[in-house]
């Protein structure tokens, strides 16, 4: 009998739809889901945080404009440096509502760059106990992928430049990410306009970076599944770029501020899906972060080979082979 309601009650939320799921949901149901957002906000804040480092990354080389329709075509291989302290974070049993940990009162779990664990984690929902291991990371100090960029000179000293990079998988991790940029040379208002005079320009552009992190099914009978989460970032950047050739070799230098705005989604199957992901909206969030970034280019005929470093809370670094039309 005690089945029978069970299997009654979870029967009438699904006809009812969301809303209604969300109002007959018992009171230890919406306790294990706030517990899940929590363990979702500490897994996913540092991937979310290093988006601003990677999505700006290298839009532009140099503070002097492409001359009017000239093409640079470009080829970057970016790699994001992850500190150990983005790798874990801290729990203790004080943080749950429903969950508890497994023989502990606290541990440390990994983070979406984190390692293995073997912090398992105790609940119940309706009558029935249930246990799941913490979120595993991909177990990385360091991300590296490629991207595709275009950038055309304009009139008056303007330049704006594309950037792509369909999803792909890297070590078990979906990425993606399109943008758009534009700089402006101020060089040209003082007759800074010979090869090897100090160049200054300001930068702003627009990135939607994306990644989705599978792991390990966390399954809670009766409630939901999930098996992955999707980080997606929408990214400006405003900055203000130096640079000064010497011969064939130009060093640069810019200091700007990143604003983030975060959404966070899970991925998986059951009744109370599509009530975690609206309850995990509450978890997205914008989020601004200063940035430096230092680099040098060295110039071959119609080639352009480029690096640069970003320091912040994270390091990336940035090499990009350009071809001049």
């Amino acid at each position: 009998m005690k089945n029978l309601n069970r299997l009654v009650l979870i029967f009438a939320m699904v006809l009812t739809g969301g809303n209604s799921y969300a109002q007959s949901l018992p009171a230890e149901g919406e306790d294990i889901i706030n517990d899940l957002l929590f363990l979702a906000d500490g897994f996913a804040s540092p991937a979310s945080e290093s988006a601003a480092y990677q999505a700006t990354a290298s839009w532009f080389t140099s503070a002097r404009a492409l001359d009017p329709w000239k093409v640079d075509i470009s080829i970057h291989g970016n790699g994001l440096f992850v500190p150990s302290s983005k790798k874990e974070f801290t729990v203790g049993n004080g943080d749950f509502r429903n969950l508890t940990i497994s023989g502990d009162r606290g541990a440390r779990i990994p983070t979406a760059f984190g390692g293995s664990s073997t912090v398992m984690f105790d609940g119940q929902f309706m009558g029935d106990d249930f246990s799941f291991q913490a979120i595993e990371g991909i177990d990385k100090g360091a991300l590296f992928y490629p991207f595709a960029q275009v950038s055309v000179g304009l009139p008056y000293g303007f330049q704006v430049g594309l950037r792509a990079l369909p999803e792909v998988e890297i070590d078990g991790t979906n990425f993606s990410t399109y943008g758009i940029g534009l700089k402006h040379n101020f060089g040209q208002y003082f007759r800074f306009n010979r090869e090897d005079d100090l160049q200054i320009a300001a930068i702003l552009a627009y990135d939607i970076f994306d990644v989705k992190y599978a792991f390990d099914e966390i399954s809670i009978p009766n409630l939901v599944n999930l098996n992955f989460i999707d980080v997606n970032a929408g990214v400006w950047m405003a900055e203000v770029m130096a640079s000064k050739k010497y011969e064939n070799f130009e060093i640069f230098g810019a200091l700007g501020v990143a604003q983030s705005d975060f959404e966070y989604e899970f991925g998986g199957d059951g009744a109370a899906l599509s009530l975690v992901n609206s309850s995990v909206a509450t978890l997205n969030d914008k989020e601004a972060q200063f940035k430096g970034d230092i680099g040098f280019n060295l110039y071959f005929d119609s080639f352009k080979i480029s690096t640069m470093a970003t320091a912040g809370k994270f390091l990336n670094l940035n090499i990009g082979l350009h071809y001049i039309l």
